[in-house]
Formats: structure tokens, sequence, C-alpha cells
């Protein structure tokens, strides 16, 4: 087991135990029953010259350079269609055919390979178009060439990466583009002749057409100069005509303005000295009044001063008073509350008391429920209990005065009923007559009490009941019987 890394324009080829075809990777481990080969994706140049015959069976050399190399760019993660795999297939190839081949080898075995095919579809593209075509869709040419190829060389996993198609050369015995060329050259030199003729004829008409067109401008600018100075003229007597008007207004208007501000301060002056005697007859006047005003504020002042002392002992006695009451109502307030927390203290002090007669009563209901289930047991379950408790509390008696009050003054359903007695004179030797009997008493009686009065006893009490006669009866039977 070793670990193998590939160079950075190599990939490593692994197969053997565990891979189903090959593992293409960069680095990884080889284990025993394993094997890895190193290949090169360096793209390689392939030069040639192409005899090709076109569509006229003309026939030329076509030089061509094709860069191609193992398209490591469009990797899948299928490895069957994997170009790399493709590759590395054509390679093996290569080892089968010629044994453990070196690199050199399969290099020369990927070229023959290459060249073929660039050689067969180059030929077969030019054969089905005229030279016309080849030389006027020269690009076109090039890219139906590179996607002819390029589709057969998918199927060996490689690309090409640069492709060129150099100029047409003619073939051996051939002399086809060299007329075409000399054709070209002189055709190029007659034309070039003509252009220089025609050249020198609008030089020379061009040249006079410039003088004529210089002069006419130049007496174009001079006559625009003359205008452009009389205009000047003009303007620059205007200018002064207007200035001097403008410099008599402005004389005019500072002759006005003195008289204007001589006749303004004039007047100025006069309302000053009248606003003086006004503020000065105004000043005598406040103080005439303030002497007044000042003795007034002292009637008024001394005035308040006795309205002041009235009212505050107005507001003494006033204030006194409500001292007083709010004295009186606070006394009242402290007497009502020390009421109510002791009627809250009786009343809690009552309830604590019910609280602890109920915690008694509980208490004794639980020692009763205890007593009552001891008795169940004693009696032998709870119908036992319930008719011993119906006897002790004169039940029976009840519903028997009950049953008279409801048909007294009525007319009755009498029933008549018969114990059964074995004897006939109530002196029998068996000890469960006594209690048969009251057992077959039972069942009518409540069926009459419910025909007359609609009170039932609960079903499952009733049917107890009637069981128990039942049983009863099954035993009076038995002992009739021995």
């Amino acid at each position: 087991m070793s670990y193998k890394i590939s160079a950075p324009d190599e990939f490593l080829a692994i197969t053997g135990m565990g891979i189903v075809n090959v593992k293409i990777t960069k680095a990884a481990w080889v284990w025993p029953m394993q094997r890895c080969t190193r290949f090169s994706v360096q793209p390689q140049d392939y030069a040639m010259d192409l005899l090709a015959m076109t569509k006229e069976k003309l026939q030329f050399a076509l030089p061509v350079v094709f860069t191609v190399g193992p398209d490591v760019n469009s990797r899948g993660t299928d490895a069957a269609s994997d170009a790399l795999t493709k590759y590395v297939t054509l390679l093996s190839q290569s080892d089968e055919k010629d044994g453990k081949a070196d690199r050199e080898e399969k290099l020369r075995h990927v070229a023959n390979i290459v060249k073929g095919i660039i050689e067969g579809e180059t030929r077969v593209l030019v054969s089905s178009m005229t030279m016309e075509e080849i030389f006027t869709e020269r690009e076109m040419f090039k890219k139906r060439i590179f996607r002819n190829i390029q589709g057969e060389l998918d199927q060996f996993g490689l690309r090409i990466w640069n492709s060129n198609v150099k100029e047409l050369k003619d073939a051996p015995n051939s002399n086809y583009f060299e007329s075409l060329s000399r054709k070209a050259h002189e055709g190029a030199t007659n034309q070039a002749r003509i252009d220089v003729a025609e050249a020198q004829l609008k030089g020379n008409v061009g040249e006079s057409a410039r003088r004529g067109e210089q002069e006419r401008e130049i007496a174009k600018i001079h006559a625009e100069t003359a205008v452009a100075k009389t205009e000047r003229d003009i303007e620059r007597a205007t200018a002064v005509a207007r200035l001097s008007t403008q410099q008599a207004a402005l004389d005019r208007d500072v002759d006005i303005a003195k008289v204007t501000a001589q006749r303004t301060i004039q007047s100025t002056d006069e309302e000053l000295k009248k606003e003086m005697e006004m503020k000065r007859a105004a000043a005598e006047l406040e103080r005439l009044r303030a002497t007044d005003l000042v003795k007034a504020t002292i009637i008024r002042e001394s005035k308040q001063q006795a309205a002041d002392a009235a009212a505050y002992e107005v507001a003494a006695a006033a204030r006194a008073q409500q001292e007083a009451r709010q004295r009186e109502a606070d006394a009242d307030a402290y007497r009502v509350r020390q009421e109510a927390d002791a009627a809250g203290y009786a009343t809690q002090q009552l309830a604590d008391a019910d609280i602890v007669r109920r915690l008694k009563e509980a208490e004794g209901l639980a020692a009763l429920a205890e007593a009552y289930a001891k008795m169940a047991a004693a009696f032998g379950g709870p119908a036992g209990l319930l008719q011993w408790v119906m006897l002790e509390k004169g039940t029976f008696v009840e519903l028997a005065q009950a049953n008279a009050d409801a048909i007294r003054g009525l007319e009755p359903k009498i029933s008549v009923w018969n114990t059964g007695s074995s004897s006939g004179t109530g002196n029998s030797s068996d000890p469960a007559e006594t209690m048969r009997n009251v057992y077959q008493m039972l069942p009518p009686l409540m069926s009459t009490i419910n025909e007359q009065t609609g009170i039932t006893l609960p079903e499952w009490q009733f049917g107890k009941l009637a069981a128990a006669q039942q049983a009863l009866q099954h035993e009076g039977a038995a002992n009739a019987a021995h």
C-alpha cells in the first residue's frame, strides 16, 4: 500500500480491486491488487500541410495548426462518460496494441489518431465547397472545421484548445494562387496609378478652389471689419451723449437734494422745539398728578389695612371654628373605628367557633361512618344495616302511619295476605319462621305503599328483599320436607 500524488499537469488512473472501471484522481492510496498509472494532460500542437481538393477539383495546400489535449473541464459524475476516462481508455488501447509502451509511444499513438481525424474532416469539408466560398467565407470555413473535428474528438475525451488556419498555398505542379496573386498585384498597381492621377487632379482643383475661397474670405473679413469700426464709432458717440445727459441729471438731482436737506433740517428743528415744550408741560402735569396720587394712595392703603385687619379677625374666628369641628369629627371617626374593630373581632370569634363546631361535627360524622361500617359488617352488608336502621328509627311504623293518614276518609284498597305459618297456631319449632314471616310480609307491604302513596324503595333494595324472601321460602320447604 502506498500514497500516490500526481504532478500539477498529471492525473492518476487507478484500476483493480474495489474499482468497477477506472478511478481518475489527483491523489489517492493505492492498495494491493490495484494498479496506478500516471498520465499527462498537457495539450499538444499538431501542425500539418493538408492537401485538399475543392468542389471544382482545384487542389491546394492548407496549412493548419491545432492545439489538442484532454478535456479536463467537463468531468462528470458518470465514469463511463467522463472525458478523462475516455482518454485513459485511449491510452490503454495503445498499451494493448504495442505492449508496455512508454510515454512517447502513447503520445505518438494519440497523435496518429488526432492527425487522422483532422485530415479526414478537413478534406471532407473542403470537397463540399468552392474556392470562392473558401475565400469569401473564411471565418465560417474555420468554424465548420473546428465543429466537425471537435465532434470526432469528443469520443476520445479530447478537446481543441486552439485552432489556426493559415493562408492557402499552391499544391505541387500548381500555380493557381500565384496567378491570382499576380492578377491581384497588377490590378492593384493599375488602380494605384489611377488613384494617383485622380489625387493630382483633385489636388490642383482643390488648390485653386482654396485660393479663391481664401481671397473671398479675406475681402469679407475687411468689409466686416469696416462695418464693425463704424458701429463702434456710433456706439462711442451715443455713449458720450448718454453720459452728458446723465451727468446733467445728476447735477440737478444734487442741487435739489441740497435744498431739500436744508428745509428738512429747519423743519426738524421746529418739530424738536415743539416736542421739548410738550414734554416739559407733560412732565409738570405728571408731577401734579403724582402729588395727588400719593395722597390718594396713602388714604387707600390706610383703609385697606383696616379692612385687612377685620378680615383677618373673621378668618381667624372661622379657622378656630373649623378646627373645633374637625376635632369633633376626628373623635367620632375614632369611636366608630373602635366599634367596628370590636364588631369585627366578635365576628371573627364567632366564625372561629363555627369552624371548630363544624370540625367537631365532621369528626363525629367520620366516627359515625366508621361505626356504621362496622355495623354493616356485623349485619352482613349495607342491606342488613339499612333494615336495622329502619327498624331502629321506626321507619316501618312511620310508613304504616303515613299509609293510614293517606287513606283516612277514603275507600282504600285493602290487601290481606297470609304469611303461611306451617303450624297454623303460631307455635312452630322452626327458629327462622318468625324472620321468614317478616320478610314475606315486606314485599306486599312495599307494593301496597307504592300503589297508594307512590313511595318506592330503591330497585336494588327491593330486589334483595325479593331474593331473601325466595331463600326463606326454599328453606321453609326444606324444613317441611324433613
